[in-house]
């Protein structure tokens, strides 16, 4: 027998997989969803369409029509991958990417040479298939049983993918334990969530060990990174058992397990908040809500196994959970980041990714850093960055492909700054001022795209089509739900406003959370009888069905005068000096003014003072008058001047 005719189907099913992969590579395929414009020829029946939306009545008998769905998918709500219907669940979305992509780059991290930080080393998305059952083997070998929480206690680094991977495959539960959170809310949460085995650096370790014997839950806890010489024993009097995640690996290796797939519906991770407004709450979101959320935001967005991708975003926050899930299913390469915001611009060097996922507030510092540099640059660049600048919106506006020549002679040298080679740009968490994106679109080229998301709706819940030129709001719904707006008489904001409807955001469909962990109170507050999730955030619908969020639903209050306050339209405007890092305001209403905390850039104020010939002094106290009389300069709302640095 030849060896062509001892290949098993699925392995010929996988090369001509992997085959059709590499072909669309370099041919895309075209259809009438890429475009993100052109809608189903029968939804005219159905729906009004808006260019980017669809309008649907949300119950035939109101006739009301005020439902917003996505014009590529107009009749129907994404749940799975159009090509690979298969996939419902993230164990799926796994091995179909080994089998798709077994010898091509997965994760990679930074190798050190003699202390000095080298280039990136790369496990092929076979070994990590490889590493995740070790794991998942490891955790049965140790008695976890099926369905138990396991805690991810560390930042992002590839065995952070690779426990999460092993938990869909064995049908465990993924609690990510945030790296920034004090150790009352970690004990919280593992508590609150029956944590049973928990994955730490050495960082952490020393931390959990502090009040471990309150979290009697926990069995087993695994340390990445560390050294079996220098893991401290098990403790007799809590019975919890310590070793390292190379040992774990080893004795899953010895003891290979069979998968235990989860189903669609199946509990895939528990997402707690930060707990800034009280304790954490714990949405839980299936396989299938992940699967789905990606999968719509598959119609309009792609990825190639040619991309590269930097991983720095928390993995702890469901922005970048979403990312990893789709860049896996199209087979990726993520590079890990040092660790070290600080050293992020080295790594972006090394890495030269071609996808960059982001927040305003990286964004805003890079916006800063770049037109600081250029008016101290003065004179000619100056000017010939004015030139460039300009011409390049305009060329955009008119919707005409801008000279290269700018390229050459101005932007490729920003470029550089993320590696020179990224095509696409997203931005999320928190809203991204206009000037800003234009600003991006302008300098790095390629798509520069803001969406709208939360942890309840799987992540994203809008974002901008590719090719859509206008700015200031954040896109089309999701393939995967659909949107309405629901009236605020209390705020006046109403479905029947002019020239734009306006309300309370409210997502319905199958990427939305099964709810909060043992608290069906706050579930009932989020979600009603319908089905809609209410998301607390005022939006408007601006023409060609975007959305645009305007407003906070509950974070107003009002002052002792009966003024109401908005706090974070206060922030967004102090936001915007380049000498402030971050603004918090504060107030309630048994008081008349309100309260700011900032903290400043040290960089920019302090190359200010030495502008203005004030020299540093150990008491910076002396700096914050003329901190005021700049925040002064730039405010657009009053603030009692006298309590500004009431803390």
């Amino acid at each position: 027998m030849s060896r062509e005719e001892q290949r098993s189907p699925a392995a010929m099913d996988a090369a001509q997989r992997r085959l059709r992969v590499v072909s669309a590579h370099f041919q895309p395929h075209v259809d009438a969803t890429d475009g993100g414009l052109d809608a189903n020829p029968t939804a005219g029946e159905y729906a009004h369409v808006q260019g980017y939306s669809v309008v649907l009545p949300e119950k035939l008998q109101t006739g009301k029509w005020n439902v917003y769905r996505s014009a590529a998918s107009p009749l129907r709500l994404i749940n799975r991958f159009p090509g690979t219907p298969d996939i419902g669940t993230l164990h799926d979305n796994f091995v179909y990417a080994v089998e798709t992509f077994t010898d091509c780059r997965y994760l990679g991290t930074r190798v050190s040479t003699d202390g000095t930080i080298g280039d990136y080393k790369w496990m092929t998305y076979g070994e990590a298939s490889t590493s995740r059952t070790a794991i998942g083997s490891g955790l049965i070998y140790h008695g976890i049983p099926e369905g138990a929480r396991i805690g991810l206690y560390f930042i992002n680094r590839p065995e952070w993918i690779i426990v999460d991977h092993a938990c869909a495959a064995y049908s465990y539960v993924s609690v990510p334990l945030y790296d920034t959170l004090g150790p009352d809310a970690v004990q919280f949460i593992v508590n609150h969530a029956t944590v049973e085995a928990i994955f730490c650096v050495p960082q952490t370790l020393s931390t959990l060990l502090s009040f471990i014997t309150q979290m009697p839950c926990v069995r087993l806890i695994v340390v990445v990174g560390g050294d079996d010489t220098n893991t401290p024993p098990s403790t007799e009097t809590t019975a919890v058992q310590i070793i390292t995640y190379s040992r774990l690996q080893s004795q899953g290796k010895m003891s290979s397990q069979t998968y235990r797939p989860p189903r669609p519906e199946d509990v895939a991770t528990i997402c707690y908040t930060s707990g800034t407004t009280g304790t954490p709450k714990g949405a839980v979101l299936s396989h299938e809500n992940l699967i789905a959320n990606v999968a719509g935001s598959s119609l309009g967005i792609r990825f190639y196994p040619s991309d590269v991708y930097i991983s720095y975003l928390p993995l702890a926050h469901i922005y970048e959970r979403a990312n990893q899930t789709a860049l896996l299913h199209y087979g990726v390469a993520i590079g890990f980041y040092q660790g070290d915001n600080l050293k992020l611009m080295d790594d972006l060097a090394a890495l030269r990714p071609t996808v960059f996922a982001s927040v305003p507030r990286l964004y805003n510092r890079i916006y800063s850093a770049i037109t600081n540099a250029v008016k101290e640059s003065g004179g000619l660049k100056e000017r010939l960055f004015r030139t460039a600048y300009n011409a390049k919106r305009q060329a955009i506006i008119n919707g005409r492909n801008p000279s290269p020549m700018w390229d050459k002679l101005v932007f490729n040298k920003i470029k550089a700054r993320l590696g020179g080679r990224v095509r696409l740009m997203t931005s999320g968490a928190s809203p991204l001022s206009a000037d800003v994106m234009e600003f991006l679109r302008i300098c790095f080229g390629g798509d520069v795209l803001e969406g709208y998301g939360m942890t309840e709706t799987s992540c994203v819940i809008t974002t901008m089509d590719i090719g859509d030129k206008l700015i200031g709001h954040v896109g089309s719904p999701n393939p995967s739900c659909e949107v309405k707006l629901v009236d605020v008489p209390e705020m006046n904001y109403t479905s029947e406003d002019q020239p734009y409807p306006r309300g309370e955001i409210c997502v319905r469909g199958p990427a939305i959370f099964c709810g909060y962990y043992k608290d069906e109170v706050q579930t009932r507050d989020v979600i009603d009888d319908d089905g809609w999730l209410h998301t607390g955030d005022i939006g408007l619908w601006l023409p060609g069905g975007r959305l645009k969020i305007i407003d906070r639903k509950k974070n107003i209050f009002k002052l002792a005068q009966g003024e109401y306050i908005a706090p974070e339209k206060i922030e967004n405007v102090y936001a915007k000096c380049k000498f402030i890092a971050q603004c918090f305001v504060y107030g309630d209403s048994f008081n008349s003014f309100l309260v700011a905390i900032v903290a400043v850039e040290p960089d920019v104020l302090k190359a200010w003072a030495a502008s203005e010939g004030i020299q540093e002094s150990k008491r910076s106290i002396k700096f914050l008058p003329i901190l005021w009389s700049i925040i002064h300069g730039v405010r657009q709302i009053p603030f009692h001047s006298a309590s500004l640095f009431n803390i």
